[in-house]
């Protein structure tokens, strides 16, 4: 059971509008590297997840990832906010308006729906640590390339706060993978499998 804060975990306060900024944030709401992504994975991990420390672990980071979404929703629709039709189409906003009007709406910058696939959930710890730690850098990458476009300060801030929390959680599953690295036995293997890999 979560408690909900009515706060963000750090404040989004854009005074201008910027549809064409949005297009491309909008990516970490429903892109392939994005937070709604991100909190599936880890909170679907955490069930096959055999050590609790690092369920926990997994539990914690998923919750945060949420608020991260959170984050950006209020990036995008501050952005967007009160748009005219006028610059909704100067802007090249207008083909997502067309079926989203202003609302928020999982999908990549370059347009693609958020697919569950873009997340795996595999059950075998090593596994889903090891795509946990790719996808905390591919996150990060992302918002590198968004801090390479945007320099409203307005923007670029919580922006740069959801890149240095990606640096944590990378160093965060780091830890969890090491956990688990120290406890390999026959149900929790990595370099050998006696039950595939020994001639009978």
């Amino acid at each position: 059971m979560w408690n909900y804060e009515k706060r963000l975990q750090y404040p989004v306060n854009i005074t201008q509008t910027n549809p064409q900024i949005a297009q491309v944030i909008i990516s970490q709401f429903g892109g392939p590297d994005g937070e709604l992504s991100a909190s599936m994975r880890y909170l679907s991990q955490r069930y096959t997840m055999p050590y609790r420390e690092v369920a926990g672990l997994l539990t914690d980071i998923g919750t945060e990832e949420l608020a991260h979404m959170e984050m950006i929703c209020a990036i995008v629709y501050q952005l967007t906010k009160d748009l005219s039709p006028e610059e909704i189409k100067a802007s090249g906003f207008d083909k997502y308006y067309v079926d989203h009007t202003l609302a928020l709406w999982p999908q990549a910058a370059g347009g693609i729906p958020f697919n569950a696939c873009e997340f795996q959930s595999k059950g075998d710890p090593i596994t889903d640590l090891t795509e946990n730690l790719a996808a905390e850098q591919k996150a990060r990458s992302t918002y590198d390339n968004i801090l390479r476009l945007v320099k409203d300060q307005e923007v670029a801030d919580p922006i740069r706060f959801l890149r240095a929390r990606e640096i944590v959680h990378f160093q965060r599953f780091g830890e969890g993978l090491r956990i688990v690295q120290d406890h390999l036995d026959s149900r929790n293997f990595y370099a050998a499998n006696p039950a595939f890999d020994c001639r009978k």
